[in-house]
């Protein structure tokens, strides 16, 4: 099934006048503070074609914020990369520094992987 019909739960006709598609597309209405934001950062390559990224997951809050959040590390580790459904990904091997920079926010971080 692609991505476009998962947002209405499998309806793809109703012959009802009054159906109402319901989308599932809830999106946090504000961003938790950072001490209560568990996040993830783990080292990925994943579909990649070999090259390593460090990414970030676990954000909950507003697309703005975790764009926010994603180019302020962008720009303290001088690299590039994207932040888009809930996680941000660092170009390169940044786990210590962006973990580092996370807890110097006050976030809650954990490593996974070696």
């Amino acid at each position: 099934m692609s991505k476009k019909n998962k947002n209405f739960l499998g309806v793809v006709f109703s012959t009802d006048p009054d159906f109402g598609y319901i989308s599932d597309d809830s999106e946090p209405l504000e961003t938790l503070e950072p001490r209560l934001q568990d996040l993830r950062v783990q080292l990925d390559r994943k579909q990649r074609g070999g090259k390593a990224v460090t990414l970030v997951t676990g954000f909950i809050g507003t697309k703005e914020d975790l764009e926010i959040l994603g180019k302020k590390l962008k720009q303290k580790c001088g690299v590039g990369g994207t932040a888009k459904d809930a996680e941000i990904i660092i170009q390169g091997d940044f786990r210590e520094k962006v973990m580092t920079l996370l807890l110097a926010e006050g976030f809650k971080v954990k490593k996974i992987g070696a």
